[in-house]
């Protein structure tokens, strides 16, 4: 079956190029120009989404978009530096892609995200249990103790991608493809921040631990 991809990208030209190559790549594109459109043109099964729009901030835009689907977004922008990149991903974007790029990189970037998602969607165990600690990979929460815990998209991303495979050691590298992406290339140190950031919600310090030069494990005998 085709995958539907909504291109929102409001200089025509590009679009039609974006339409034209990722038609050639067989898959079902269209384009809207509008923010408007956009909401309208749902459901779909794939977003590209330039985050400069006519009508509506593309941020703004990519929040009311993860309200109504659960479909994989790419940002498309010209905001290139790594604080845009990293804002993007962690507001949930499934890759961010900077102005100009190839259609060859863009489809291959859309397939790895769909390989991804087709992952979680086999997941064997949607409800996991860990030292107190419920991952509901259904709706994507996270309680510690019967608490819910207000993980942002990326910390829950790093849990539940450690909670595949509890006690086994993921190096920071395996944790950046499979949370940020294969294409990711900033620095590392923001898993730090964010592991970091889980161990004071979740309450356990000791529940993620740090090999220093090597990676991370989840915990199990504390």
């Amino acid at each position: 079956m085709s995958v539907n991809v909504l291109v929102i990208e409001d200089d025509e030209p590009i679009a039609r190029a974006l339409v034209n190559g990722l038609r050639r790549a067989e898959f079902d594109a269209r384009s809207v120009g509008t923010a408007a459109e956009a909401l309208n043109a749902l459901p779909t099964d794939f977003i590209l989404l330039d985050l400069s729009l006519p009508d509506r901030d593309g941020v703004d835009l990519f929040h009311g978009l993860r309200a109504l689907t659960q479909a994989p977004i790419i940002m498309v922008t010209a905001r290139g530096s790594e604080e845009d990149r990293i804002a993007g991903l962690d507001l949930g974007a499934d890759d961010y892609v900077v102005k100009p790029f190839g259609v060859r990189e863009l489809v291959a970037r859309i397939n790895a995200v769909l390989r991804r998602a087709n992952a979680r969607e086999t997941e064997p165990t949607p409800v996991q249990h860990l030292n107190g600690v419920e991952i509901d990979r259904r709706v994507r929460t996270v309680r510690s103790s019967g608490q819910l815990v207000a993980c942002t998209p990326k910390e829950y991303g790093i849990l539940e991608f450690l909670a595949r495979d509890p006690g086994k050691v993921i190096t920071r590298q395996q944790l950046l493809d499979g949370v940020w992406g294969p294409h990711w290339y900033g620095a590392t140190k923001m898993i730090d921040v964010h592991v970091a950031s889980l161990r004071r919600k979740l309450g356990q310090p000791r529940f993620i631990e740090t090999l220093r030069g090597v990676g991370f494990r989840i915990v199990l005998d504390q």
